[in-house]
């Protein structure tokens, strides 16, 4: 079972895309914007964010069968990138944040999900943003059973 723990995230500087669609399209625009950072020299450091935007887990299946959920994908940068019509460079707000790990499959992960909310509840805590999942590893270089996604919820 994995553990919730209650950590500080500073602000990041972040390269992004967001666009409305299906799930499916995250790998698709992780892709373009690292395509994007290649083409002009800007450096990333870090590991591929989505911030996902729908509320609940209601939210995002009615979202993902109408295929309109925001699909927002961020990379922490080094310095300033220009903003463009499809990438835009800001500052991904930090704060206190309920964390969690989840190994394996993305498809998995509605267990690791159910976990965070039961431990918010449990602590008297509620979401007070959009929720973060960081994706680690590259699904394409590691063995699926290894894949790993840190999820962060913005609490209060």
């Amino acid at each position: 079972m994995a553990v919730v723990t209650l950590v500080e995230v500073p602000p990041q500087l972040v390269m992004g895309k967001q666009k409305r669609g299906r799930y499916a399209q995250i790998a698709e625009l992780i892709g373009e914007i690292a395509h994007y950072a290649m083409e002009n020299g800007v450096e990333l450091v870090g590991p591929p964010i989505a911030i996902i935007h729908e509320g609940s887990e209601e939210e995002a299946r009615k979202a993902e069968r109408e295929g309109n959920a925001v699909i927002d994908i961020a990379f922490p940068v080094a310095g300033a990138c220009a903003n463009t019509e499809l990438i835009r460079c800001y500052e991904l707000p930090g704060g206190e944040m309920a964390r969690i790990v989840h190994r394996g499959p993305y498809q998995d992960m509605g267990p690791t999900y159910v976990e965070l909310f039961k431990w918010i509840q449990k602590n008297g805590r509620h979401i007070i943003g959009p929720i973060r999942e960081v994706y680690v590893n590259d699904p394409g270089t590691v063995p699926t059973e290894e894949i790993v996604t840190e999820v962060y919820a913005p609490v209060a």
